[in-house]
């Protein structure tokens, strides 16, 4: 299936253009193009360039150049700039580590990105293994799926695109310091760029970040905020006054995050006031890899909403949003220029199309796939301590009685919802009933909802959990006889909980990714240190109550555990504990193990590990829960 990357509108917001990027098979890795999408519904979308990874497409303001990043021949990515009239592109950028989003000047003439500085002796022609010895200080020094970060740190530049077409261009580094800096924007007039960075002397051992702006060379570094948020996404408005950005409020020490809505605050532009936020607390939080975009009218905001995202228009005085895009649908990335609204749309028919907004009508979304996948029936039901639970059920054809997966997602922060989820359409057409929701822990219903599970999280979910696969094998088509239990990460941590503690609602399992040992995932993990403590309590003593590794003498059934061999959010430690565990005992256990992979290997890794894990764990379920 593909995704769609960000959109960028045409100043005259008669175009659009965005990355579509879809997995190549037989060469083992993903393929992204350009694709032009006109907006007034003059014509149909077309690939406008061919290169092996282009995507955060960005148009100039006066509509010339178009601005993209591409990795060619495996490379890192690189900024590249083509004319819109037609030409082929020439490259930006010769960052060693490669560069970032491109964003531009108002005069069209200079480009703003973010690229990682390694120091002197690291990351280049140097082996690994070789390499001077890291010193680390903080708590902060690692993230899944990119490595050790504090010898790397990221910086904002400014590079003149037109100083040469025939080799890349010299580039300004514009930050110092031993500091990541994220999401540059320009000021209308052009004398300020605006970022989001951590420069504070804590910065290693909490959650909280800064709104900055300086001029484009570096001078003039200013702090707007007040280093009481965890921000991001920072961009002023048309008038240049303010400043509006995302961000969450951290709880005690700025350590916490779990179940915090991330909003939209605004700030005035010279920081001469404190942050204020333009979203109530409830119900508003920003959609993942959501983006925001502030326009004369409000600011343009995508919002969880009972497995939907729903697209609002925030008034920069604070009042209620206005609705522009809802329905059973996540709206994911806006973009507004001249007028026009595009987003890029998933709903349960396709992985992704962008819908346009003009004069307050929406046009018929783009057909990037030609996919007929199974529906999504909706599930409504009730807890037995009364708590409303929500979710769905993919239905293979035919009649059944089919046999049924109760699959869980991660975080536990996060929500399934209204789009066509790949793994859901795999294992229903393979003859699997896919029962999955949002119990308490998941957001999109509130921080209250969220909250809920903190302290006890194996024990409360269950309950929505169990109440939801009883609401659909009341349905009818279900085999209660042969019920199957699955999850990655927070999801990995719930499957083994299950199988310890509901064993006999279940034939066999599949964990993935999963914590299944507070107490050693707390310092192991790139995440550990503050998420340890915030979701499972602070008591360190209790951990080993709430391990499923704890419970495992009581797991009898069949089971899987699928782990990457690089996952540095629930480290591969988690699985070999288990499998051990499992294996001592003589339960019919198997340890799935991918290399190169980090704990996004389902979701990003390499088609044919992809591939590979489905066949895993079809095979798996054949064995253990055949079709008939």
């Amino acid at each position: 299936m593909h995704t769609l990357g960000t959109p960028s509108v045409s100043p005259e917001g008669t175009q659009a253009v965005v990355a579509v990027t879809r997995p190549d098979l037989d060469a083992d890795e993903y393929r992204g193009e350009l694709w032009l999408v006109p907006t007034d519904g003059s014509g149909e979308p077309r690939q406008l360039t061919g290169g092996r990874r282009d995507a955060e497409p960005a148009y100039s303001p006066d509509g010339r150049w178009l601005a993209f990043t591409r990795a060619e021949n495996g490379g890192k990515p690189q900024l590249h700039v083509m004319p819109t009239a037609g030409g082929e592109p020439w490259r930006v950028t010769d960052q060693p580590l490669g560069a970032g989003k491109p964003t531009w000047s108002p005069d069209s003439r200079q480009l703003a990105f973010v690229a990682r500085v390694p120091e002197e002796g690291r990351y280049g022609d140097t082996k690994p293994e070789k390499e001077r010895p890291r010193r680390i200080t903080g708590l902060k020094y690692r993230l899944d799926n990119l490595g050790f970060y504090t010898d790397r740190r990221s910086h904002v530049f400014v590079v003149d695109p037109f100083a040469s077409r025939t080799s890349p261009s010299p580039a300004v580094q514009v930050t110092e310091g031993d500091y990541d800096h994220d999401e540059p924007a320009w000021s209308p007039d052009g004398a300020r760029l605006t970022f989001a960075a951590a420069r504070h002397d804590s910065r290693g051992f909490d959650h909280y970040s800064d709104v900055w702006t300086c001029a484009p060379d570096g001078t003039g570094l200013h702090r707007v905020t007040d280093t009481t948020l965890s921000v991001g996404l920072p961009r002023f408005t048309p008038d240049g006054e303010t400043i509006c950005f995302v961000a969450a409020q951290p709880g005690p020490e700025g350590r916490t995050l779990i179940a915090r809505h991330r909003g939209v605050f605004s700030v005035p532009a010279d920081g001469s006031a404190a942050p204020r936020r333009l979203t109530a607390a409830e119900p508003y939080h920003l959609a993942g890899k959501g983006t925001i975009v502030p326009t004369a009218d409000g600011v343009l905001f995508p919002s969880e909403n009972r497995g939907a995202s729903d697209l609002l228009l925030v008034p920069y005085d604070g009042d209620e949003p206005t609705v522009l895009i809802a329905g059973r649908r996540e709206v994911f990335a806006p973009a507004h220029a001249g007028g026009t609204t595009v987003a890029t749309v998933a709903d349960q028919n396709s992985p992704g199309e962008l819908v346009v907004l003009r004069d307050g009508k929406e046009s018929a979304p783009t057909a990037f796939s030609a996919l007929t996948p199974l529906p999504l029936e909706e599930i409504t039901t009730t807890a037995p301590d009364g708590h409303p639970v929500h979710g769905w059920v993919v239905r293979p054809t035919g009649e059944g009685p089919h046999p049924t997966l109760l699959m869980i997602h991660g975080g536990p922060f996060t929500q399934y919802g209204w789009h066509l989820f790949d793994e859901a359409q795999v294992y229903a057409a393979a003859g699997y009933a896919v029962v999955m929701g949002n119990p308490r822990g998941s957001s999109g219903y509130g921080q209250a909802h969220g909250a809920a599970v903190i302290g006890d999280v194996g024990n409360v979910s269950a309950i929505d959990l169990l109440a939801l696969l009883d609401a659909a094998l009341a349905s009818g088509g279900l085999d209660a006889d042969r019920v199957g239990v699955l999850g990655g990460s927070h999801g990995g941590y719930m499957t083994t909980w299950l199988a310890a503690h509901h064993g006999d609602r279940f034939k066999a399992a599949i964990s993935e990714r999963a914590v299944n040992a507070i107490d050693s995932f707390h310092g192991s993990s790139d995440i550990g240190w503050s998420f340890a403590h915030d979701l499972y309590g602070p008591d360190p003593e209790r951990w080993r109550d709430l391990s499923p590794l704890s419970h495992a003498h009581r797991i009898e059934m069949p089971f899987l555990i699928i782990h990457s061999e690089n996952d540095w959010r629930c480290p591969v430690e988690q699985a070999q504990r288990l499998f051990v565990a499992l294996k001592l005992r003589g339960v019919e256990t198997e340890l799935l193990l991918f290399p190169g992979e980090g704990h996004e290997m389902s979701r990003s890794g390499l088609p044919s590990h992809r591939v590979a894990r489905f066949e895993a764990i079809l095979d798996w379920w054949n064995r253990h829960l055949p079709t008939t």
